[in-house]
């Protein structure tokens, strides 16, 4: 690890968990970069047989890594970008690379990188980003199911593919948090609930700043709406300008206006099925 790097720290989770509320908080800290969503590692490996295990890259790692400096406005930064490389490596040393530089150009030394679907990359992150810290959002199934459901129909042309069905949402979500509870009791990874952080969120984000190495910031409370503005892209302002208003728990509310009786039956007792309790606070 660069010596003037002191943390490199990935947000991940099932998407519209309050990812962006979370990444917003820690952004605001006057020693934490952030960046918006990369998307890298989704697109670093080889999808074929064995790609992954011998390390080939994939044929749109280049191109991700180049949209990537675009978004970030670094692109000349592009001879970070290997030129044809087989393997995932060279990709991600050069990624790790351009993050690090960018800290340090804005004078500060922990960067967290936050791509929700990541969490499917996790063994890949932790194979080329050495001593990568993990902070895993887990929200309440029906809110999760119910702002996925409504983005996917509110903005469909951007991300989400098209509008996803009820099925689709609450797979998505019992997928996501059952990667996270393969992690519950590794050091280098912490499981924060979006309820508490809401409800209590100077003590959720001191415990994390005393995870990623920092001294809590008031920073964190006051000026997380600015730093939103900065890690959101923006064609996905639409569906994300919350995380720049003030911090408030809207659990129910888009669950009870969007489905009827026999729908909110149906959620409560799919994702019923999955035990929220044994993750600590």
């Amino acid at each position: 690890m660069d010596k003037n790097i002191q943390g490199r720290i990935f947000l991940v989770g099932c998407p519209r968990s309050g990812t962006t509320l979370l990444q917003s908080m820690i952004a605001a800290h006057t020693k934490i970069a952030s960046f918006p969503e990369s998307h890298f590692f989704e697109h670093l490996n080889a999808s074929w047989p064995w790609g992954v295990v011998l390390g080939v890259a994939s044929r749109r790692a280049q191109s991700q890594f180049d949209k990537f400096l675009r978004v970030i406005s670094e692109e000349e930064m592009h001879q970070c970008v290997p030129q044809k490389a087989w393997f995932s490596q060279q990709y991600a040393s050069g990624f790790i690379e351009v993050l690090d530089t960018v800290t340090q150009k804005q004078g500060k030394s922990l960067w967290l990188e936050k791509t929700p679907q990541h969490i499917h990359q996790i063994a890949t992150i932790e194979k080329f980003v050495k001593n990568a810290k993990f902070i895993h959002l887990i929200r309440n199934g029906t809110d999760v199911v119910s702002s996925l459901y409504e983005a996917s129909r509110k903005h469909p042309e951007k991300t989400w593919g098209g509008p996803w069905d009820i099925d689709k949402c609450i797979q998505t979500w019992i997928k996501d948090v059952e990667v996270s509870r393969r992690h519950l009791n590794q050091s280098n990874h912490r499981l924060v609930r979006y309820e508490n952080l809401v409800q209590d969120t100077q003590s959720v984000l001191k415990k994390l700043c005393e995870f990623m190495g920092v001294e809590f910031d008031e920073k964190m409370l006051q000026e997380y709406g600015e730093a939103a503005k900065q890690v959101v892209r923006e064609h996905e302002w639409a569906w994300k300008a919350s995380a720049g208003e003030p911090i408030r728990n809207a659990n129910g509310e888009k669950f009870a206006k969007l489905f009827d009786e026999g729908q909110r039956e149906y959620i409560i007792q799919e994702v019923s099925k999955v035990n929220l309790e044994e993750f600590a606070p």
